[in-house]
């Protein structure tokens, strides 16, 4: 993926640049990132590319966001159903 793609803005660039910036400033421009990228996009591999690219090490704010995002999203502790799904059971 092309970093133009990836990071068309800048957001992520300018975020590992900032000197002091916390992990919530970073949020809010992963955020805006986020929604910054082309229909298409695999935020996904946006990310990777970005990482691969502006990495400055584990301790920076935006890296543990950024590695936070690639996580495997947790899933629902239990399949619940509502309506009446739940209250009847399937058909």
């Amino acid at each position: 993926m092309e970093l133009n793609e990836a990071d068309p803005k800048g957001l992520i660039r300018e975020s590992y640049r900032i000197e002091g910036i916390t992990e919530a400033e970073c949020r809010s421009i992963f955020l805006d990132w986020a929604l910054s990228l082309r229909p298409g996009i695999d935020p996904r591999e946006a990310m990777r590319a970005v990482l691969a690219r502006y990495y400055l090490g584990p301790e920076h704010p935006m890296t543990r966001v950024l590695v936070e995002g690639l996580a495997a999203p947790a899933g629902p502790a239990g399949r619940r159903r509502g309506g009446r799904a739940a209250r009847f059971g399937q058909a």
